[in-house]
């Protein structure tokens, strides 16, 4: 199954072309951009479709990072998956960036249950544990680091993320997360679509609110 990866999660933005069969990424292309998700991740995909040596309608399923993360970026991804799969009749799911930092914590130690724990500002996490298979154990949620630590500072398994430090001592301090996009292409050549259709999860609201009071009356 050859599997177009987009993910915009984060201050990079990256596209990538994963054979299932081999599970390998025959090619990938992005960069460090900050912003501009938009205008820049269909550059990436032509530019890793060319290195790869494929076409548009050979790929099979496109898989799209969902969140949590940039609230811009997430938008802009999984709006491009969705238009793909439509224009190309082909599916698309969602893959979280919990599920990333676990399963690239889990292929380095396997047989071990894992915290994915993302730093998300603010004296606040995001989190989520999953099983020494990969599988989730509950839902992801943000915590503020106190309630994280008091939650999960004995946890067994690996603890893994960005802000792994914030629940445990035992973690080195946190870097800024590296979503790997060959482990965005195994999670999605293996999930659901019929469970895992992409739709931007957010744990947090927009900073940007409208302002309340201002509206103006329509005739």
């Amino acid at each position: 199954m050859l599997v177009l990866v987009i993910d915009t999660s984060g201050t990079g933005c990256s596209a990538a072309v994963y054979d299932g069969r081999a599970e390998e990424v025959l090619a990938r292309a992005g960069a460090e951009i900050g912003r501009g998700h938009a205008e820049r991740l269909m550059d990436f995909v032509d530019e890793a479709l060319i290195a790869a040596d494929r076409q548009l309608a050979d790929i099979e399923r496109i898989a799209v990072t969902i969140g949590p993360g940039s609230f811009t970026g997430i938008r802009v991804g999984v709006a491009a998956a969705r238009g793909l799969a439509l224009a190309l009749g082909k599916p698309a799911v969602g893959v979280t960036t919990l599920q990333v930092v676990a399963e690239s914590a889990r292929l380095k130690e396997p047989g071990r249950p894992v915290l994915a724990v993302i730093d998300a500002k603010r004296d606040e996490v995001y989190v989520q544990s999953f099983d020494a298979r990969g599988r989730a154990e509950g839902a992801p949620e943000i915590l503020s680091a106190g309630e994280a630590h008091e939650r999960f500072s004995g946890f067994s398994g690996i603890v893994s993320g960005s802000g792994a430090h914030l629940v445990t001592a035992h973690a080195a301090a946190g870097k800024p997360d590296e979503i790997e996009i060959g482990v965005v292409g195994r999670l999605g050549a293996v999930a659901d679509p019929a469970a895992a259709k992409p739709k931007p999860l957010y744990l947090r609201g927009p900073d940007a609110k409208p302002q309340a009071g201002f509206a103006v009356t329509r005739a």
